[in-house]
């Protein structure tokens, strides 16, 4: 077995997509609109990762808003320079909520930045 997708639900999909293309540089990879059940599904990855996990954007039609819960902790990325991330997504029009730096106890470096519908995603310095 191996790791295929994460599913996000969206209330936007438009700036969803925006979000995951422009500002953390992945690419549509597929899209499905399904008029009968009032759904789209938008997949997003990093296209040089073929076989790697991806995320699933799922926007159900005429849905305005979820219960975020506490359960979903966050999505993770490895950058190759975290704090060049953080300036480049502020730029973006990104929010950064947890800027870059050490990990409380350790070396590692993190940073935490939100998506348009408040999805929590760390940013994790790679090299480390």
């Amino acid at each position: 077995m191996k790791f295929l997708h994460t599913m996000l639900r969206v209330t936007d999909l438009e700036t969803s997509i925006e979000f995951y293309t422009n500002v953390l540089g992945m690419k549509v990879l597929e899209r499905t609109d399904n008029s009968e059940y009032r759904y789209t599904l938008v997949f997003v990855g990093y296209e040089d990762q073929a076989d790697s996990t991806t995320i699933e954007l799922t926007y159900n039609w005429n849905t305005n808003e979820y219960d975020m819960g506490n359960a979903f902790g966050h999505i993770a990325l490895g950058v190759e320079d975290i704090y060049a991330a953080c300036d480049k997504i502020k730029a973006l029009g990104g929010n950064v909520t947890r800027e870059a730096g050490p990990v409380k106890g350790g070396n590692t470096h993190i940073a935490f930045i939100t998506d348009p519908d408040g999805y929590q995603i760390e940013l994790i310095q790679l090299g480390e």
